[in-house]
């Protein structure tokens, strides 16, 4: 699940603030992060993970399943630009662009490993209970007193 966001026109520099903010987490938080946040690139980025969703859900994933893996922000090209300068002379400005890429992940699906582990375990739990309880029946049972002569 990868989604790419080609010659944004933005610096990297300022574009790795937002990617780094919500690198490493779920989609569903992520998304609330970027919604409120107050930097030009987050709704940029927040078009992209949302474009790397529906190529997952393409796939059959389902998104509270998915967390961001890696978030890489590239320097794209730099235009070349001329401001005017005192004396007839011009200083160059770069207008710096961003390749985005971004990567989603499913979570390993701990519930179905722990669940043939628990059933394991309580089948063994079941076995000592019904032992232990057996073994209190046979105590607990009153003994025959034989009469005295």
């Amino acid at each position: 699940m990868k989604a790419f966001l080609k010659n944004y026109r933005q610096s990297p520099r300022k574009v790795r603030l937002v990617a780094s903010l919500v690198s490493g987490k779920d989609v569903t938080s992520a998304i609330t992060e970027l919604d409120f946040l107050a930097k030009r690139a987050g709704e940029p980025i927040k078009k992209l993970l949302l474009s790397a969703v529906a190529n997952a859900k393409q796939l059959g994933l389902e998104q509270e399943s998915l967390f961001i893996k890696e978030m890489r922000v590239d320097k794209g090209i730099i235009m070349k630009r001329m401001m005017p300068a005192a004396m007839g002379t011009g200083h160059r400005i770069n207008k710096r662009t961003s390749h985005v890429t971004l990567v989603l992940a499913e979570k390993a699906v701990k519930k179905s490993a722990s669940a043939k582990s628990s059933g394991e375990t309580k089948e063994k739990v079941v076995k000592e209970i019904k032992k232990v309880v057996e073994k209190l029946d046979k105590k607990s049972k009153p003994k025959k007193l034989k009469p005295s002569a």
